[in-house]
């Protein structure tokens, strides 16, 4: 009961946010993931000499990374939506 008391103090003064979440994940579940995925490229197409599809799966993952920057980011997100609408438009 003190606790949700507590809570709900904290979401009336506005203290409470996501940033620390936000922070947590990008400084933590990223570069683990990134990690993960490197060590699955290296293992599963590396051992046994394929190296072009380990590339083609580097090539995914080099946009997924670019899709993640573009996500977390506040204004270069913005930035890069507004030129390529504008590639579109006049």
């Amino acid at each position: 009961m003190i606790a949700m008391a507590t809570l709900d103090t904290l979401a009336q003064q506005g203290e409470l946010g996501t940033g620390g979440v936000r922070d947590w994940i990008l400084n933590n579940i990223i570069p683990l993931l990134l990690l993960v995925v490197a060590l699955l490229l290296l293992w599963l197409g590396g051992g046994k000499g394929d190296n072009a599809g380990v590339m083609r799966r580097l090539g995914g993952v080099i946009v997924a990374l670019a899709i993640i920057g573009l996500a977390v980011t506040t204004d270069a997100g913005k930035d890069i939506g507004t030129w390529i609408a504008g590639l579109f438009t006049g």
